[in-house]
């Protein structure tokens, strides 16, 4: 029994060679019985250092405590009286480096598997028994106090409907708040639509979540692009008092090499994008265009990275991975890592990219690299790649997918000209989301530049309860 408590409960795993072939989810999430096994694992600490974990403050300890009592119901509602996309971060989040690394199971095994947990809570639904992914989305009764300004409702406009935008109106709103987000895409939902892939996160759970926001009252207005249709002037004239600015970090970086933009070298944000947001899996049911060929290599080690791999994997491509240092310096996910090379991504570490060669038709052909050694810990804290003299090598491709990170999108902070920023872009921000400017207010991605889901989710709610609390 005490063996067993050191270990986390197997989450089934759709077979690898089937996910070779298909964009179905990879995991496929706990059953009742597994849910409430995991559960029992937990020891409910007198100091709940999850929580101090989990940028949006989830009661994870309460609501472990429901899913072992059988009240899947209950510990949907506890979650999402701070979390507005509770099935969304059981699937993306980074919980080993957050709330699971400080779990106290951990000191002695693994720690409980509380993004699985979050996972089941989210999707269970009574009727079925819990547990399986066509649950409808629990809908948190808000409070009926009127968020009021000088005797009006106070107009809140949302820019951008990615997480730190959708956790923002969800806090709003749930306080009473008129909220609207105004979304450039032609779907809502930022990251979570074009750039996670569905074998990560199935979009119809992205619409489900996106629909229980909807049902609070929030309003959603797309293919908007703030800047550009609208200004903020113009929501001022139609009432609007504060602003969020959640506008993501969608400008895709480049290494600047030689061969660059030859036909087939293209950024992981334009892939991605086609791919999940214009559904070019799904050909030829949708057209959207998408580049593979036989052979794809793809640049970077982030979870980006990873994404754009597998999802040229089932694209029917040979996938080869390139990253300048080692498989410990990635900062993708273990767990994605982990897939990546079960799926039969095969990785070219203590490499880098010097150039990008073409075919005769103009097209990419293959990527120049040289090998590359790890010298001492640059500003990151991680040890410095440096390049090996006499080790170029050619990996031939015909496409290069690049996923070296992404600045933010410089879009809407072009049209404020007032509004203090970075230099590489990011605008400045306090810790409650406050800008220079008065009742302009900005989280996520925009101000730390690309980070993941949660921390961009906690940022969003930051901003919200600071207008909450004026």
């Amino acid at each position: 029994m005490a063996d067993m408590a050191k270990t986390k409960t197997y989450m089934p795993l759709l077979p690898i060679d089937k996910r070779r072939a298909t964009f179905e989810e990879v995991a496929l999430g706990y059953t009742a019985e597994q849910a409430r096994k995991e559960a029992g694992r937990c020891l409910n600490c007198k100091h709940r250092p999850c929580v101090s974990g989990c940028p949006v403050n989830v009661a994870i300890p309460e609501f472990i405590a429901a899913i072992h009592e059988g009240d899947g119901e209950r510990a949907g509602e506890i979650i999402r009286k701070t979390n507005s996309l509770p099935a969304v971060c059981g699937r993306v989040c980074p919980q080993e480096n957050q709330c699971e690394k400080l779990c106290v199971r951990g000191r002695q095994g693994e720690p409980v598997a509380i993004g699985r947990l979050e996972r089941y809570a989210a999707e269970f639904e009574p009727r079925n028994g819990g547990g399986r992914q066509n649950a409808e989305p629990i809908n948190v009764n808000h409070p009926a106090k009127t968020a009021v300004l000088s005797g009006t409702p106070v107009k809140v406009a949302v820019i951008g409907s990615g997480p730190a935008g959708l956790s923002a109106a969800g806090t709003l709103a749930k306080a009473g708040f008129t909220v609207s987000i105004f979304e450039a895409l032609h779907n809502p939902g930022g990251v979570l639509a074009y750039g996670i892939p569905e074998f990560r996160l199935p979009k119809n759970l992205v619409k489900k979540e996106i629909d229980a926001l909807t049902s609070l009252g929030v309003s959603i207005e797309t293919n908007v692009v703030i800047g550009k249709s609208l200004t903020l002037d113009d929501l001022r004239g139609e009432g609007f008092s504060r602003f969020v600015i959640c506008s993501g970090a969608g400008l895709p970086q480049f290494m600047n090499i030689k061969g660059e933009t030859l036909p087939g070298v293209l950024s992981a944000n334009e892939f991605l994008t086609r791919v999940n947001l214009m559904k070019a899996y799904r050909f030829p049911e949708f057209d959207t265009p998408v580049r593979v060929g036989r052979k794809a290599v793809v640049v970077g080690g982030g979870n980006v990275a990873m994404d754009a791999a597998r999802c040229a994997l089932r694209l029917g491509a040979e996938v080869t991975l390139v990253y300048r240092r080692g498989r410990e310096e990635m900062p993708a996910r273990a767990e994605e890592i982990e897939h990546a090379i079960e799926e039969g991504v095969r990785f070219e570490l203590l490499t880098n990219p010097v150039e990008y060669t073409r075919k005769e038709d103009g097209t990419v052909g293959g990527v120049s690299c040289v090998r590359m050694e790890l010298g001492e810990p640059d500003a990151s804290g991680r040890r410095r790649p440096r390049e090996i003299a006499g080790s170029e090598f050619t990996i031939d491709c015909d496409t290069a997918i690049i996923a070296i990170g992404n600045a933010p999108n410089p879009t809407v902070t072009s049209a404020l000209p007032d509004l203090a920023t970075q230099k590489w872009g990011g605008v400045i921000a306090d810790d409650d989301g406050r800008t220079n400017l008065p009742n302009v207010y900005a989280a996520g991605d925009a101000v730390s530049g690309a980070a993941t889901v949660i921390l961009a989710m906690g940022a969003g709610m930051r901003c919200a309860m600071d207008i909450i609390n004026m």
